[in-house]
């Protein structure tokens, strides 16, 4: 039975990736072991939301599977060691975080925890596994594959775009880019020395049904409803590679069977088996576009009035501290390795949002 750990299960890519991967399994016996803190960055109902969703998903499913939650925080060294000591996962999904770029401005230490602290912690486990693979069970062989989530955030305040996993990225312009950029650096270097294939995966601007509060579309949306202004910043002249949800979980999967090969250098040491992809939509849309495309869905899944007055609620700002004008996916690495480009429309996706926004809070 194939084990496979993911952390931060209870979160928007978390959760959508374990019910996708319970409805596509149909053969393979499988044993999915989910983690979350379940802190409340934001509304934790939403979190309980999701894992419902994954039970009822489990409750449908077919096959030979096993699904384990535990609640609890890759920031805690004995908890996290005990999970890889008794479920022994070949494959390790960490998309544990503290996400957000203004809030880590504001409240820096949950990144450092988190994204820091419980990064080595998963790091460290998954190298401990080859010893524990060694002296348990001659049929377990240690974490196959890390695939950990990274961010568009690490490309700064980079001029040339679309952006690729080739460009450098030295110019962080929040905390939170800073933590991402640092656990490719530190996957990097244990891939090096103990040899432990990984993939990080730069995330664009991820949205799509029961995601994140703070996003701007839910966040939009929320304001609108309550009759209050939004906040348009760089006065609307920002473009977002804006990537539906249901893409990044097919990227997610398909990379996570295809770890990097382990391979000896001309000097006799292990060449790190590590690889970064982009996983974007590959399409900027500028915010003013996106904005509108939002109330056209609003008013479609009457969760706003068709006579809404949508110009009296919008309030040009300037750039926000932490923010980048454009983020712009270049995915040609990812077409190549494994077939797979993104493809949902903004409209599209927008519109399912819309939809179970209005379903999700009765409207």
């Amino acid at each position: 039975m194939q084990t496979i750990l993911i952390t931060g299960a209870a979160g928007f890519i978390g959760a959508n990736l374990v019910q996708n991967l319970l409805k596509r399994n149909k053969t393979e016996a499988l044993r999915l072991v989910g983690i979350d803190s379940l802190n409340d960055y934001y509304d934790v109902s939403l979190k309980q939301y999701r894992l419902d969703e994954i039970k009822r998903a489990a409750d449908e499913a077919s096959g030979n599977f096993v699904w384990t939650f535990i609640h609890g925080s890759i920031a805690d060294k004995s908890l996290m060691d005990s999970v890889f000591r008794e479920y022994r996962p070949d494959v390790v999904v960490n998309l544990a975080a503290q996400a957000g770029v203004r809030y880590s401005i504001t409240n820096p230490d949950a990144y450092i925890e988190s994204n820091l602290i419980g990064f080595y912690n998963i790091l460290e486990a998954c190298r401990h596994s080859y010893d524990g693979a060694a002296s348990e069970s001659r049929d377990y062989q240690g974490v196959r594959h890390l695939v950990y989530a990274s961010s568009s955030s690490v490309y700064g305040t980079n001029k040339k775009v679309p952006y690729s996993t080739e460009d450098r990225v030295d110019n962080p312009v929040s905390l939170y880019a800073a933590t991402k950029k640092s656990n490719e650096l530190m996957a990097h270097a244990y891939s090096k020395l103990y040899n432990i294939p990984s993939t990080g995966l730069r995330f664009f601007t991820v949205y799509g049904p029961a995601g994140r509060p703070d996003m701007a579309y839910f966040g939009f949306t929320d304001k609108l409803l309550r009759g209050e202004k939004i906040q348009i910043f760089n006065y609307g002249n920002c473009m977002r590679d804006f990537t539906y949800i249901d893409d990044i979980v097919e990227g997610i999967i398909r990379i996570m069977q295809k770890p990097p090969e382990r391979q000896i250098g001309d000097d006799g040491l292990p060449v790190p088996p590590y690889v970064l992809y982009n996983i974007g939509n590959s399409h900027p849309e500028n915010l003013l576009e996106f904005v509108n495309i939002l109330q056209q869905e609003l008013v479609r899944a009457e969760v706003l009035p068709a006579d809404y007055d949508f110009e009296s609620h919008k309030e040009l700002m300037p750039m926000q501290l932490g923010d980048v004008p454009v983020t712009y996916a270049d995915t040609s690495a990812l077409e190549k390795d494994f077939g797979f480009k993104p493809h949902t429309c903004l409209q599209d996706g927008l519109r399912r949002f819309a939809e179970w926004y209005k379903e999700y809070y009765k409207i």
